[in-house]
């Protein structure tokens, strides 16, 4: 099974990810994509000879540009960790549950347009939240609000700040993200 992973920016789920399938005899990460050419999330899949390619907003939104990449690669299954885009419609339609997406809360909750990175950990905490987490989620055409496939938590203390949060946070992401996607795929 090939797998494209689509980030914005540093990549440290990316890199988790590759190392987690470097010797997995039934899936190969095939493509890391992303909108931003400074991420850094491209020298980390470069360090593992995985292909890389930048494609700008405008080109990710055109059927034409995107779907024959996808088809180039052999593309089975789509991975969001850290991408900032929103995914278009046909995208949506072409990996219908064969597109995932982690976000850094426990979903319904701190999800939505404008909801990532510093955003939601600064939400949480102003809202006083006694745990945050992680959620893994299938890829809908609404803003992370499609059904979600795992959840993991962690206590959080009333001196934590945003930094802290994110950090407990990126714990959970580190040791779960790529289980689960593994999951997911012996599933298929």
């Amino acid at each position: 099974m090939n797998i494209a992973i689509f980030v914005s920016g540093s990549g440290t789920n990316c890199e988790n990810i590759i190392r987690h399938f470097a010797d997995h005899s039934d899936v190969n990460i095939a493509l890391v994509l992303s909108n931003r050419a400074d991420a850094y999330a491209l020298v980390r899949a470069k360090k593992y000879n995985v292909p890389t390619v930048v494609m700008p907003k405008a080109e990710f939104n055109q059927e034409d540009k995107l779907m024959p990449l996808m088809q180039q690669y052999r593309i089975d299954f789509i991975v969001l960790a850290g991408f900032l885009l929103m995914v278009p419609g046909f995208l949506i339609d072409a990996y219908d549950h064969r597109m995932l997406n982690i976000h850094p809360a426990l979903l319904p909750k701190y999800g939505g347009k404008g909801m990532y990175g510093m955003h939601v950990h600064e939400a949480v905490k102003a809202a006083g939240e006694k745990e945050t987490g992680m959620t893994v989620h299938w890829v809908s055409r609404v803003c992370d609000g499609g059904e979600i496939i795992a959840q993991f938590s962690t206590p959080l203390s009333p001196d934590d700040t945003p930094d802290d949060i994110a950090a407990k946070e990126h714990i959970l992401e580190q040791q779960h993200f790529p289980k689960v996607i593994e999951e997911v795929i012996s599933n298929l």
